[in-house]
């Protein structure tokens, strides 16, 4: 069982007992794996485990005993292994002679690095790589000991200027190569420490022993500083039902835990997910923001300012990149040397920007902030309208242009996730439904951006003109009078309708692209056996030849997906469901530690009493992490009312019993103000605080 650990950009996977020694396991770092084997061992052989686990986000402890090698008899050595992640990683053990006589033994630490890009270690990852077809990883890196500061050093083969990894030891030992060993002999209690100092660099440079360990001391601090000062700025919460006290207060925690360092304002967002996705992702980012605007605009802010300094300026088919387009994912170290720095395949992420650019204003009515993305927003528009409707047809397609892109451009993006009802794969050009949906909120919304705040009435009324004509055609084309009428997947190369029924088409409820008549055959399907597993709506439904509970976009169950859904309900008055899935939801939590995966299995409830692990799920993932707190507002029924500047609950006049009686939400910030809502008897009301 893996288990990691992070800060920042910065992590580290390692098994139980704290060792590094597995094909995807590291010490990461700038996308770049610095350490990708650290092997403790006692005579020989590998410690038993006790006990492990998590302390911080950043730090975990690891609780060991001998193993029965050599002459050491059963429980007669304790091990602990303290972890800390900031700056690089600091490991601290503590050895001690539990028995009742001295002891002497062998105590071995063993160090590599092979330098692979995450992209490539990536690949060797079952969930999203493919092991069978993966390239073999690099060699290990040179080793070399500097006697002087009692440390190892791994470097590239030239040495000078490129990565490099300190190993730097408080004890002194005998070295063999790319392992130090120590020979204790210990009294009865006696105790022996070591710490490690782990230092990486991408470009060379190497930290005196003795500044490490200030730094470290540095960082710890740091780091706690950090935690408390999100955790103050947040809105604070006390509710009666445990579940979401629970899990709200673990998505202040893993949104933290995902923050990213670094100077500008990259630093201040979060990533989009562990462990192979600690960057910037357009759509990640984007749909983080908006779940968790309860927050404050901030980062949303933050990111619309990244999202633009990225924004793609010329058309670079190796890059997937076109004018206005709005960047997938960045990616910095070796990654970026070898792979890219920015990649645009993402066919959603460009009309998203817009979306949060209106929700911002929205929550903030600040036209001044949004007057200086005009010209950004334009280029959207443009990129939308020019490249992103690849045909005139007034759709959006995708279709990669280099070969190392990505297959399919949607939020469902494996290889395997666009298909018919009889489960054949749709071949691109594809135009996804939920991303029509989007163009048209897009265009609604920065028509009423072009007219109130740009003070633009021509372009107002033509983007205004462009959506509905958007909807009528969207409406046309998309939906099928089969299996009681739905909104089929998408669209594939021949404007063939890809004839699955998706989670996809609770986004457009989202959206607001459905018209009235047809909302209530949109719910009847989501809440239906065959999408609505119990635990959540499902990306694929039960019905289709392709699907599979253990898909990763099939079948499974996402809990992003799952929130926008309950939102487009909430927006469509349908309350009764919309609260179903905040409740399965919230519930499901419980059983991950109230801590939301990125997926899970789509199995029935009826035939499970937890819902079931994907085992290579991202945990934190940062749209996960954020739907607790978009199911709050839905739960809540929070929306601003940006004309007169107050927050209001458009919420049912009693919340169900399951979501208790009594709740507080403190500290939310809309409009330069601070405002509370309360839980009273069911009834929910919302004041200035």
């Amino acid at each position: 069982m893996a288990l990691t650990i992070l800060e920042g950009s910065t992590f580290c996977i390692s098994d139980e007992r704290g060792d590094i020694d597995g094909e995807t396991q590291g010490l990461f770092a700038d996308d770049t794996r610095f350490l990708s084997r650290l092997r403790l061992t006692v005579n020989g052989a590998k410690p038993l485990l006790l006990s492990a686990g998590k302390v911080e986000y950043f730090s975990a402890a690891f609780y060991l005993r001998n193993p029965l090698a050599g002459d050491l008899p059963q429980d007669a050595v304790s091990i602990i292994r303290h972890r800390f992640v900031g700056d690089g990683m600091q490991d601290h053990i503590v050895v001690q002679n539990q028995s009742m006589g001295p002891l002497a033994f062998e105590l071995a630490l063993e160090v590599e690095t092979d330098f692979a890009d995450i992209l490539s270690v990536k690949e060797h990852d079952f969930a999203l790589g493919d092991p069978t077809r993966a390239q073999p990883l690099p060699e290990p890196a040179a080793c070399r000991y500097e006697e002087q500061h009692n440390q190892f050093v791994l470097e590239e083969p030239d040495g000078d200027g490129s990565a490099r990894t300190q190993v730097i030891l408080s004890q002194r030992g005998e070295v063999e190569e790319r392992k130090v060993v120590y020979r204790l002999e210990l009294e009865p209690r006696e105790r022996w420490e070591l710490r490690l100092d782990i230092l990486a660099s991408i470009d060379g440079d190497s930290v005196m022993p003795h500044t490490a360990e200030r730094r470290f001391g540095e960082e710890q601090t740091r780091v706690r500083e950090s935690l408390a000062s999100w955790q103050l700025r947040v809105p604070q919460i006390r509710a009666d039902w445990e579940l979401l006290d629970h899990a709200f207060f673990q998505s202040v925690s893993d949104l933290a835990s995902l923050r990213m360092r670094g100077a500008g304002r990259t630093g201040r967002m979060p990533a989009a997910g562990m462990p192979w996705f600690m960057t910037v992702f357009g759509r990640d980012t984007l749909i983080t923001c908006l779940q968790t605007l309860l927050f404050g605009p901030e980062l949303a802010r933050t990111a619309l300012e990244v999202l633009t300094e990225l924004q793609a300026r010329d058309d670079n088919p190796d890059v997937d990149a076109e004018p206005g387009k709005i960047v997938h994912e960045l990616r910095s170290g070796k990654a970026a040397q070898k792979w890219f720095r920015t990649y645009y395949g993402t066919a959603d992420a460009t009309p998203l920007y817009l979306v949060l650019l209106s929700e911002v204003w929205r929550w903030t009515d600040d036209s001044a902030f949004v007057s200086g993305f005009k010209e950004p927003a334009l280029a959207a528009l443009r990129w939308i309208d020019d490249y992103g409707d690849r045909d005139g047809d007034g759709f959006v397609e995708y279709e990669r242009r280099t070969p190392r892109g990505l297959e399919n451009q949607s939020w469902k993006d494996s290889h395997d996730s666009q298909r018919f009802h009889d489960g054949s794969l749709a071949q691109t050009p594809i135009a996804p439904v939920e991303v029509q949906g989007y163009v048209y909120d897009a265009k609604v919304r920065t028509a009423e951006l072009a007219r109130e705040v740009w003070r633009d009435r021509p372009l107002a009324e033509r983007l205004e003109a462009e959506a509905e004509e958007l909807r009528r055609k969207f409406n046309d084309h998309y939906w099928t009078d089969d299996r009681g009428g739905f909104y089929v997947l998408a669209l594939d190369a021949e404007k063939r309708q890809v004839d699955s029924l998706c989670s996809n088409v609770g986004h457009l409820l989202w959206s607001g692209i459905v018209p009235e008549e047809r909302i209530d055959a949109v719910v009847d399907h989501l809440m239906g056996d065959e999408l609505w597993s119990g635990w959540g709506v499902r990306t694929m439904s039960a019905g289709d030849t392709g699907y599979n509970p253990l898909s990763y976009h099939n079948g499974t169950v996402w809990p992003h997906d799952n929130s926008l859904i309950a939102h487009g309900l909430a927006r469509s008055g349908r309350w009764p469901e919309a609260q179903r899935i905040v409740r399965r939801m919230l519930g499901a939590a419980s059983h991950f530690g109230n801590q939301l995966p990125e997926v899970f299995a789509g199995l029935p409830r009826a035939e499970t009493p937890f819902p079931i692990a994907y085992p290579t799920a991202a945990r934190p993932q940062a749209w996960a992490a954020a739907t607790p707190v978009l199911l709050l507002q839905v739960l809540l029924g929070l929306e601003p009312d940006r004309r007169r500047h107050q927050l209001l609950t458009r919420a049912p006049e009693e919340l169900p019993s399951w979501a208790g009686r009594s709740l507080r939400l403190s500290g939310i910030r809309a409009f330069g103000r601070q405002w509370d809502v309360r839980v009273e008897h069911g009834r929910v009301s919302v004041d200035e605080a």
